[in-house]
C-alpha cells in the first residue's frame, strides 16, 4: 500500500515508517499539511496518516481540505489527544478512523486494510488493481469490467488505470494530462474529454452502469 504519513514528530515519523515498511508499505513522510497537500497533488496514495497537531496546517484542517478538494481516500488520524470528544471531532472533520498514539504499525496496517475493504479497493503483490467490478492488470495490459474483458486503446487503458488508482477520489485535469499524457501545460484540445468519451463507450457496451462520475471543474471519479 502506498501510504502519505504526516508527522512532526522526526523521530517518531521515522520509527512508525520503519515499520510500516517492515510490512510491505511504501511510505513517505512529509512534516506538515503543507507539504501533505503538495505531496497528494504529486503522487497517488491509497491512504492518508495524519497527526492531529501539525505545523502551518493542522491536521483537523488538512483532512477537511482534502475532502473539500474532492479526495475520498481513506484517512487515518493519529493523535495523543484520546478523550471520546477528540475522536468524535477527527471523525467529523472527515477522517474514517482515529487512533490514539501510541499505536503499534501492526494495528494501524489492519485498520487501513479494513478501510480500504470497506470501499471495495485492493492492490494486490501482482500489481493488480481493483475497484468495485473493474480489475486491470498494468503489467499484463489487461482490463475487466463485470468480468468481461475490454478492448482498449493505449490511452483508454492507461487512463482507466489512473482512474482506478485513485477510486472514489476526483482526478483533476492537470493529473490526467501530467500522468497519462505526460504534458505539463494545458492543450488547446478536448483531448481529455474526447477520451473518457470513448473510454465510457466501451465500459457501458454491455449495458453495465457508467462507473465514471464528472464533476464541472473539480475533474473525473472512477466509483469504487
Amino acid at each position: 500500500m502506498k501510504l502519505l504519513l504526516v508527522e512532526d514528530d522526526a523521530d517518531y515519523a521515522a520509527s512508525l515508517s520503519q515499520s510500516l515498511k517492515s510490512l510491505a508499505h511504501d511510505v513517505t513522510v512529509v512534516p506538515d499539511g503543507v507539504s501533505a497537500m503538495t505531496a497528494n497533488d504529486h503522487e497517488r496514495f491509497d491512504a492518508v496518516i495524519i497527526d492531529r497537531m501539525l505545523p502551518q496546517m493542522d491536521g483537523m484542517t488538512l483532512v477537511e481540505r482534502l475532502r473539500e478538494r474532492g479526495q475520498t481516500l481513506p484517512v487515518l488520524m493519529l493523535s495523543a489527544l484520546g478523550q471520546s470528544i477528540d475522536k468524535v471531532d477527527g471523525l467529523k472533520a472527515g477522517a474514517d478512523d482515529y487512533v490514539v498514539k501510541p499505536t503499534p504499525a501492526t494495528e494501524i496496517d489492519a485498520r487501513l486494510k479494513a478501510l480500504l475493504r470497506a470501499r471495495g479497493w485492493t492492490s494486490d503483490g501482482s500489481n493488480t488493481l481493483r475497484a468495485g467490478a473493474i480489475i486491470v492488470n498494468p503489467g499484463r495490459h489487461r482490463a475487466w469490467y463485470n468480468e468481461q474483458v475490454l478492448d482498449l486503446s493505449k490511452l483508454e487503458f492507461k487512463l482507466l488505470s489512473e482512474l482506478t488508482r485513485n477510486a472514489g477520489s476526483f482526478v483533476t485535469r492537470a493529473m490526467l494530462l501530467e500522468r497519462v499524457w505526460g504534458y505539463d501545460f494545458e492543450p488547446a484540445t478536448n483531448i481529455i474529454e474526447v477520451q473518457v468519451r470513448s473510454l465510457r463507450r466501451k465500459l457501458v457496451a454491455y449495458g453495465d452502469p457508467d462507473p465514471i462520475v464528472t464533476k464541472r471543474g473539480v475533474g473525473y471519479m472512477l466509483e469504487a
